[in-house]
């Protein structure tokens, strides 16, 4: 498997920015992992390095430039894709999206022009967990799904690579949780996937128009949304 995380400026695929971003390579012979600090070109907000602990300062002395990045960590997932391995992300619409939106952003190909189809086969922890433990109450972040299924992590998670490590960690107790799973070839696991996240993003969308709240709400397309304008780098 190949696991993927990013650190970011915030949460807004059209106008937010990778920071650093880890692409992990697990199988027979271990675990590799290989990360990158970016120079976004944009200050970082002060929420963000709370979360990530990258600031403006440190991305713009140390980090690379954006294109560099992009096509590296590009270049490894196509790569993975090309060969029929899964790529594992926690909440993977999001990063895999905005990574197709800096790669528009930074006039590169996206995903899908590379590969000549959609990105996949792609494993989310998240949606799996959604799908077959749905009436369980409690939040469902990284770290509160390692800790339901006993998985250890250090204090550090949201560096990425951490966070990678942690995803593919949690990854192989959901599927001894749920063992039906091993019998899934990946083909079928993303289109369940697709489904399972659509169920999940109209009911909880529902319940958001029910309760009278504002915003856009959950996403409806995984593991790429279709996207919206791209604010454009300069």
């Amino acid at each position: 498997m190949v696991g993927f995380d990013t650190e970011t400026t915030g949460v807004d695929v059209g106008s937010d920015r990778i920071v650093t971003a880890a692409v992990v390579h697990r199988d027979a012979n271990g675990t590799r992992v290989r990360t990158w600090l970016i120079d976004p070109g944009v200050p970082i907000p002060e929420q963000a390095t709370a979360v990530h602990g990258i600031t403006t300062e440190r991305a713009r002395a140390d980090g690379c430039a954006p294109r560099v990045a992009l096509e590296e960590v590009t270049a490894e997932l196509v790569a993975a894709w090309r060969a029929g391995i899964p790529v594992v992300a926690f909440n993977a619409g999001y990063d895999l999206s905005l990574l197709d939106a800096e790669l528009t952003r930074n006039g590169l190909p996206t995903v899908e022009k590379r590969l000549g189809r959609p990105a996949g086969p792609v494993i989310d922890p998240l949606v799996l967990d959604r799908a077959l433990d749905r009436y369980r109450r409690g939040k469902r972040r990284l770290g509160d799904l390692c800790a339901l299924y006993g998985v250890a992590t250090p204090d550090a998670l949201h560096a990425a690579h951490v966070d990678v490590v942690a995803t593919l960690d949690l990854l192989d107790k959901v599927v001894e949780r749920f063992p039906e799973l091993k019998d899934i070839d990946l083909s079928t696991l993303q289109a369940y996937q697709v489904h399972a996240h659509l169920a999940w993003a109209e009911s909880f969308n529902a319940w958001r128009a029910e309760q009278g709240l504002l915003g856009p709400g959950a996403e409806l397309d995984w593991p790429v949304r279709v996207q919206a304008v791209v604010q454009r780098a300069v």
